[in-house]
């Protein structure tokens, strides 16, 4: 009996979040945040008729200083600005974690280090918008059609490394489905396994 209870219980838990989370195709989960970078409110509803890039971000992840120390990720934050795509990366650790940042001029000065070009730079230090997403790696990176539905939810590439060497031979999931919404196509790979460091929530 105590282990049917157990798994029923550990099965309901399993469930919750999926019920919570907006499925690919479905509307996003709507936020408003403060941006860091520009000191205003950001809030995803105002963004319809964009195509967006959520990027969960931790400046101190080694998966994500894979992309950042060799300047990938600034090339495609810098590609999608380009086909006017809106970059926002997200901070979802909490005080005392790993990766918290306590302010707009905190993360300021990482994103300036790292020569970051995120249209906005969210701080989500209760953890509501990560959570409302299902982030759970640094990075997770969702990308978000022109009609405010998700249309992917993706790991970064299809190289589960910290190796900046492994970017170049990679499959670059967030570029093939911007280069897909761009054309009109279906999203070849519409949903893989985040990597990454855990998002400290």
């Amino acid at each position: 009996m105590l282990r049917m209870i157990t798994t029923l219980l550990a099965t309901i838990l399993f469930a919750m979040p999926a019920l919570a989370i907006a499925v690919i195709g479905q509307p996003a989960p709507n936020f408003t945040a403060m941006d860091a970078i520009t000191g205003k409110q950001v809030s995803l509803g105002d963004l319809k008729g964009k195509v967006v890039v959520l990027e969960w971000h931790n400046p101190y992840c080694p998966f994500i200083n894979k992309f950042y120390s060799v300047g990938a990720m600034q090339k495609m934050q810098e590609n999608a600005a380009a086909n006017d795509v809106v970059w926002i990366a997200i901070n979802s650790a909490a005080e005392g974690k790993e990766g918290y940042l306590a302010d707009a001029a905190a993360a300021n000065k990482k994103l300036h280090a790292a020569g970051s070009h995120a249209t906005h730079y969210l701080l989500d230090h209760d953890g509501s918008i990560g959570h409302a997403y299902g982030a759970k790696t640094t990075p997770s990176m969702f990308v978000i059609a022109k009609d405010g539905t998700r249309a992917d939810r993706v790991a970064i590439d299809s190289k589960p490394t910290a190796d900046s060497a492994d970017i170049a031979t990679a499959t670059n999931y967030v570029t093939q489905a911007l280069q897909a919404l761009e054309n009109g196509t279906p999203i070849k790979t519409s949903k893989t396994r985040s990597y990454g460091c855990f998002v400290k929530y």
